[in-house]
């Protein structure tokens, strides 16, 4: 008789279900969230660092710089221990960062007050001017380039593509320093319609906000129209031209939020931009904020405040591109797909 062969045991699917994979990959939020703080902390870091090593090569003696050379050696002495100069660097960087974790900045040198009290002081003044600033540019450049785009798409209008193009670059090549200079001389010194310097009042911040906002919102109007201009011409303008939707519908449901991607990453890049240069703006204008802080700290040799100005905007430009990645990433959820 033959043998009986037993029958094959059934087999056994290995394929895991999408859903099981994805679970144990991680979300693409959370790949994206943790690769973005992950690279927040790294330049952190790597800032809080580079401004601590500021002091360290100065050349010579930071304290006898900043109280000069016919200071008595017993003060620079006594000024050196209270700021800790005398320590080993490695005992100097645990302090600082131990300083930075609690708000502590240090003291600064030309007025022996903490530099966080200084910049405390300073800090709403420059924030004001740069918040307000950004947010001319922002109300003025997108409807102007939305506008543009719409008037001169498909080769209409020449003249006016030319007088737009012309004047955006104009105003785009002056430097801010000029444009803060000539707003002065015609509109607070030849007319007298606004305060030179200070800020104090309303009238104050026009001329400051002004010579911050022209290039950026004449460069930001250029890249909305080419954007719009971009997505006017895609595929699903024209179906939604053909479903005979509203033109109202249309530019504003359609195309803005499409063409926007590239203008908002532009705009965080532009705000960053704009927080430094208030440094040349508030000095053409006196303003009480920390870009004439910190021109005056460098001359006066105030080193820990002007590290601590600088770990400031450093943040600030940190702080502005997470949010800039993230806005990109709730716009565009794709983006975090092709990034994990």
């Amino acid at each position: 008789m033959a043998a009986t062969v037993p029958a094959p045991a059934p087999a056994t699917s290995t394929t895991v279900a999408p859903g099981a994979r994805a679970g144990v990959r991680g979300s693409p939020w959370l790949l994206f969230a943790r690769r973005r703080l992950g690279r927040f902390v790294v330049s952190l870091w790597v800032l809080v660092t580079t401004a601590f090593l500021m002091i360290q090569l100065v050349p010579g003696d930071p304290v006898r710089a900043s109280l000069g050379l016919s200071a008595p050696a017993e003060l620079v002495e006594a000024r050196r221990q209270a700021l800790g100069l005398d320590d080993p660097v490695w005992v100097q960087y645990g302090h600082y960062l131990g300083g930075l974790f609690t708000g502590d900045f240090g003291m600064s040198m030309g007025s022996d007050l903490p530099v966080s009290q200084v910049i405390g002081d300073r800090l709403p003044a420059t924030l004001e001017l740069a918040v307000l600033a950004f947010a001319v540019v922002v109300v003025v450049a997108i409807p102007v380039g939305v506008l543009s785009a719409v008037l001169t798409r498909g080769g209409r209008r020449r003249g006016g593509e030319l007088a737009f193009t012309s004047v955006s670059v104009l105003l785009a090549a002056v430097p801010e320093f000029l444009v803060a200079v000539g707003l002065v001389a015609l509109f607070a010194v030849r007319l007298g319609w606004f305060p030179v310097a200070g800020g104090d009042g309303a009238s104050a911040y026009v001329l400051p906000v002004v010579a911050m906002a022209v290039g950026p919102a004449a460069v930001l109007a250029r890249i909305v129209r080419v954007e719009m201009l971009s997505v006017l011409g895609a595929d699903f303008i024209r179906t939604a031209r053909a479903k005979r939707l509203p033109a109202r519908a249309v530019y504003l449901r359609h195309a803005l939020p499409n063409a926007l991607t590239a203008a908002l990453t532009l705009g965080g890049l532009m705000f960053t931009s704009m927080v430094a240069g208030t440094v040349l703006v508030e000095n053409v204008f006196a303003w009480p904020g920390l870009g004439s802080t910190i021109v005056s700290s460098i001359l006066e040799k105030d080193y820990p405040l002007v590290r601590g100005i600088v770990l400031v905007y450093g943040i600030a430009v940190l702080l502005v591109n997470l949010t800039v990645d993230v806005l990109l990433a709730l716009i565009d959820p794709r983006s975090t797909i092709r990034e994990s």
